[in-house]
């Protein structure tokens, strides 16, 4: 297999470790509105699919939001408690600041594509990972399809001006590896994020990677 050409990343759970802070986001939420916490373990499960899919899962069977009313108003209150809690224990993944320093210095573009609002999504990047020169940050924008839909992917490759077969797709879920597949790239699931190696092989991924040693050694 050739050496790849672009890196696109998703940015929860492969680039930063966002779960502690999404989870007190939520249990927030829930425990406003009167039902019980869930534990960190649970929040792997909820994150991957955008926020207004998070607000609805996090909510018990008989009580989730029903009416794009209901997903609407406890979205807001999820994102005023993701305002107060999003840096309070995020960081980048202890490999990552070393393994982007050697992308970038041997000129690969990377790129960010997430399911996170946009606005979070750079805030984020800009806050943790500001400091290398992405080519395209794209997060859920209004109007747009959430990943698996490959739209984003796409379009954060011709930015890049990398043919898909020729991108690498980084993540750490099966929304991620799947997202690789329909876009026609080379789906690479990482150990360190919030989901299961045999999930993200069963979803498509060309290869599971455990350090960032090992996905340099793919471009």
């Amino acid at each position: 297999m050739s050496p790849a050409k672009a890196i696109l990343f998703d940015l929860d759970g492969t680039l930063l470790d966002t779960l502690q802070d999404l989870t007190d986001s939520g249990n927030e939420v829930l425990k406003a509105r009167g039902f019980p916490p869930h534990s960190l373990c649970d929040y792997r499960r909820f994150v991957g699919s955008g926020m207004a899919q998070l607000v609805h899962d996090i909510f018990p069977v008989g009580n989730q939001p029903t009416t794009e009313d209901e997903v609407q108003t406890i979205l807001r209150e999820y994102r005023d408690a993701y305002a107060r809690n999003w840096k309070n224990t995020t960081r980048p993944y202890p490999d990552i600041p070393e393994t982007l320093d050697q992308l970038f210095a041997r000129g690969i573009p990377c790129g960010v594509v997430s399911n996170k609002p946009h606005d979070y999504t750079l805030l984020c990047v800009d806050a943790f990972l500001g400091r290398w020169p992405w080519g395209i940050v794209l997060g859920h924008r209004a109007q747009h399809p959430r990943k698996p839909d490959p739209d984003g992917a796409l379009e954060a490759a011709g930015k890049l001006g990398v043919a898909p077969a020729d991108c690498l797709f980084v993540g750490d879920s099966d929304i991620d590896m799947q997202t690789a597949v329909n876009a026609g790239m080379r789906g690479i699931g990482v150990t360190w994020g919030f989901r299961d190696p045999e999930e993200l092989l069963a979803a498509g991924a060309e290869r599971i990677v455990k350090t960032g040693q090992e996905l340099l050694e793919l471009v």
